[in-house]
């Protein structure tokens, strides 16, 4: 045996390190080893086992350890956790331990990296934190309770992940970043202005382009400030440094092997060190003397490691530094040569300062090959764009950047040679292969290709090359349920079922995610299944539906009693002018004639509701997928032009359509002449009054896609128009897809409006009684859920702002004053940019954000 063919014999393998790519490297090494030439012993740091740190900050968001778990056991593989290797004599070939040692005939070292944690004055104080692991972030979790500010040093993407966790938990944030741009390795100058807009827009205030130069203690001895090297100040109660990492190569060099210029386990293109028996990979591993601090090298090393050790010649294919992020809720991407330094490189910049949109395409000289880019706000091209990296443009630039991807912009151009998945080295040709081999849908894709498997940013892509392969996909909800959100309706309907976890047990798999479980919380709502938050349903509902309110973006709410078609008595508008009062709360008529309370803390909530309810108001169910309103303008009661009773209709409708629960929000209107002052034809379903009755419309839609309805009907009675909205809404909501509005609705169908008229007017299908029963039973049932919440004290008891302190008001939520009324603070401290912009007040003109 050569010297260079030592250690890829088999025998005794030992891994140190049970991270993301150190559990890669050992699932690929037995994939491979069908003879198990290789007996694999892992020692892990950790007393867990390895985990998804890409989605680290998903435990903010409610999920468990257990499902960020990436361990599957193998019989074949001795994991032992929380066994730190402590050295590796290389003479002797073993690995020590605190219980012990391992002899090895090859030793891969998956050691990753560990926080840098700059060199201030007082990161020892208690409450100072680095970003790195589960246990990091669960003791973040228990220093925040009760606490009222923090603050990320690092603006880079894990510092973003830090203060996205921090306004989670209810702190106020700011985010302290060295450089003159938030992230800066990853976007340019313009990226980041952008970038700074959303992130101002969140309230988190970003101090660019200056240092922290010391922390300083609060009151009670734990980090209560950081100080500037400006000179400004900082308040903190949690500090979470989040200002790069450094390669855990601590083992390597007390061992002897030589390192990188930057740190790191020097190692050639195969991985392998300058002692043939060890190999590194992921983030200690210099490859070539540069360590890469992203998962897909990492991955790339640990599939070249587990080639060599079976015989094979892999070497290293270089490092795709491509990213696609939802930071702080902004998409954000980039790719290749993304700051343009190929010299003789071009650059294409699209720029929509009213979508907040940016986008930069970096090309060749000849603007013939795409070198790399930039997106902010608008990632959906990202999957095209980056497969396309070093190859010819599957677009013109400006199709490519502008909204939806334009014309030719799909994934059916690409070459065969385009990578589809960097983290996995998964090319168009590999993905054309498995569906030419039977793969038919997304989860078939990534079982035979790992593609999208990992980060998931190269999904929308797989669907795109189905649909180029002309393969009809499933239309499965989610990857927890086969059937289609129709399909579970009727499941729901026919056998009765009332609980979610019935319904996955006996019909789906797994525990469920944040696209299935509101989707069943809809159905179970609209099939009259108890109130929302009772039992399991509260665990399943959307943000807003949790307190029957609307989040606004300072996390206080928003409160919308119903006013049925705008009509309100001298008496209401005085009782909801004296809880405004009363309650510091901010007023707003809405486009739907109804009054908006704004700035309500959690723990308020029922005691305004509890005055509303007492002078005859009930909820607006402003926060849920319901109807809304019902706009009517004053028809022929006051308007000399109106030729039937408007408002009197309105109202009727909106009582009784109240509360009905569908797969994305309703409104109406009703206009008592063509004159069209409620604009009618601008929503779901719209009346307008004739000579001899009513017509109706069905099918529009306000918001980001405006869309006028379609004249469904003419001169209907009025029992006959309730009859076919009755049916209208029913058909909706049986059959209607996730978040699908009136209008796609319409247009996706078979056969448009022809079809609903058939179904809801001919009764084609023979529906049409059971679509009249069941709203018959919605308006028997129908109950104020704000009331039911103040007539039971366990519903109660969930309105508070945190919970091991139900008294306590959140500290964060803060207001200014505006025109007379309370605004939420703008969070900016003292003498910062924001306090001196200059402020038009002499005109009375608001202020144009920049």
């Amino acid at each position: 045996m050569s010297e260079r063919d030592a250690g890829t014999g088999g025998g005794r393998l030992v891994v140190v390190g049970n991270g993301m790519v150190g559990q890669r490297f050992v699932e690929a090494l037995r994939a491979r080893d069908h003879d198990r030439r290789w007996r694999v012993t892992v020692l892990a740091e950790e007393r867990r086992p390895a985990y998804d740190r890409v989605r680290l900050s998903a435990f903010f968001d409610g999920v468990s350890a257990e499902e960020l778990n990436l361990h599957t056991p193998d019989d074949g593989v001795e994991l032992r956790l929380g066994e730190p290797a402590l050295a590796v004599d290389r003479a002797r070939r073993v690995v020590r331990t605190a219980a012990g040692e391992h002899p090895y005939d090859a030793l891969v070292l998956a050691t990753g990296s560990s926080a840098f944690v700059p060199p201030v004055d007082g990161t020892d104080l208690p409450g100072v934190f680095v970003y790195r692991t589960l246990d990091d972030l669960t003791a973040i979790r228990a220093h925040a309770a009760g606490r009222r500010t923090g603050a990320v040093i690092g603006g880079g993407l894990l510092g973003l992940e830090a203060a996205n966790a921090l306004r989670l938990l209810g702190l106020a944030t700011s985010v302290v970043e060295f450089a003159p741009r938030l992230m800066p390795v990853q976007v340019d100058e313009a990226g980041g202005a952008m970038l700074r807009r959303y992130v101002d827009d969140l309230g988190v205030t970003s101090y660019l382009g200056v240092a922290t130069s010391a922390l300083r203690p609060g009151p009670d001895g734990t980090v209560g400030a950081l100080e500037l090297a400006d000179g400004r100040t900082v308040e903190a109660d949690l500090v979470v440094v989040a200002a790069g990492i450094r390669p855990r190569d601590e083992l390597a060099r007390a061992a002897g092997l030589p390192l990188g210029p930057r740190g790191g386990v020097l190692v050639d293109a195969s991985c392998r060190s300058a002692d043939e028996r060890i190999w590194a990979v992921g983030e200690c591993a210099a490859v070539d003397g540069t360590c890469h601090g992203l998962v897909a090298p990492g991955y790339a090393t640990a599939e070249v490691v587990a080639d060599r050790l079976l015989g094979g010649a892999a070497t290293f294919p270089g490092a795709d530094t491509a990213a696609k992020l939802k930071l702080l809720g902004v998409d954000v991407a980039s790719f290749g040569d993304a700051h343009g330094v190929t010299p003789g490189c071009l650059d294409v910049t699209y720029t929509d300062p009213a979508t907040r949109s940016y986008a930069k395409l970096v090309l060749s000289d000849d603007a013939t090959t795409l070198l790399g880019g930039v997106l902010v706000g608008d990632a959906s091209a990202y999957p095209t764009l980056r497969a396309s990296v070093g190859g010819p443009l599957p677009a013109p630039p400006l199709a490519l950047l502008a909204p939806a991807g334009g014309p030719g912009a799909g994934a059916g151009a690409l070459p065969a040679g385009a990578q589809v998945c960097s983290c996995n080295a998964v090319t168009r040709a590999d993905i054309d292969a498995a569906i030419a081999g039977g793969a038919g849908d997304v989860p078939a894709l990534k079982a035979c290709t790992r593609a999208g498997t990992s980060c998931g940013s190269c999904v929308p892509m797989l669907k795109q090359l189905l649909d180029a392969a002309g393969v009809r996909q499933s239309t499965a909800l989610c990857e927890h349920f086969d059937a289609s959100r129709q399909e579970l309706f009727d499941l729901v309907r026919v056998r009765g079922i009332r609980t979610f976890s019935r319904l996955i047990a006996e019909h789906g798999r797994g525990r469920g995610c944040d696209i299935c479980k509101p989707v069943v919380a809809s159905i179970l709502a609209s099939l009259g299944s108890g109130h929302v938050l009772d039992g399991e349903q509260a665990s399943l509902q959307d943000t807003n539906d949790h307190f029957l309110a609307n989040l606004q973006r300072d996390g206080s709410y928003s409160v919308v009693p119903r006013i049925p078609g705008g009509e309100i008595t001298p008496e209401k508008l005085i009782v909801i002018g004296e809880v405004a009062r009363d309650f510091q709360l901010y007023t707003k008529i809405t486009g739907g004639q109804r009054i908006d309370l704004f700035g309500a803390r959690v723990e308020q909530l029922p005691q305004i509701w509890r005055r509303l309810v007492d002078a005859g108001f009930e909820s607006g169910h402003a926060y849920g997928k319901a109807l809304r309103t019902v706009k009517s303008c004053v028809g022929e009661t006051w308007c000399r032009y109106g030729v039937q009773d408007s408002v009197g209709l309105a109202v009727a409708l909106e009582l009784r359509y109240r509360g009905l629960r569908a797969p994305h929000k309703l409104k109406s209107a009703v206009s008592g002449c063509a004159r069209e002052c409620a604009e009618a034809r601008s929503k779901d379903f719209g009346i307008i009054a004739t000579e001899t009755g009513w017509n109706l419309y069905l099918g529009g839609n306000g918001g980001f896609r405006p869309r006028h309805a379609d004249l469904f009907a003419t001169d209907l009675s009025t029992e006959d128009l309730v009859t076919l909205i009755d049916r209208f809404l029913m058909y909706y909501i049986r059959t209607a897809d996730r978040l699908q509005r009136t209008a796609a609705w319409i247009e996706a169908m078979d056969g448009g409006l022809d079809h609903l008229r058939s179904v809801i007017v001919d009764d084609s299908l023979g529906l049409c009684a059971e679509l009249d029963a069941a709203m018959t039973r919605h308006v028997a049932s129908y109950s104020d859920e704000w009331r039911d919440v103040l007539e039971d004290p366990e519903r109660l008891r969930r309105f508070t702002s945190f919970v091991n302190a139900p008294e306590v008001p959140d500290p964060s939520i803060t207001f200014a004053v505006e025109r007379g009324q309370p605004v939420p603070a703008r969070g900016a401290p003292s003498g910062s940019a924001a306090d001196r912009r200059p402020r038009p007040v002499a005109l009375g003109l608001p202020e144009v954000r920049r």
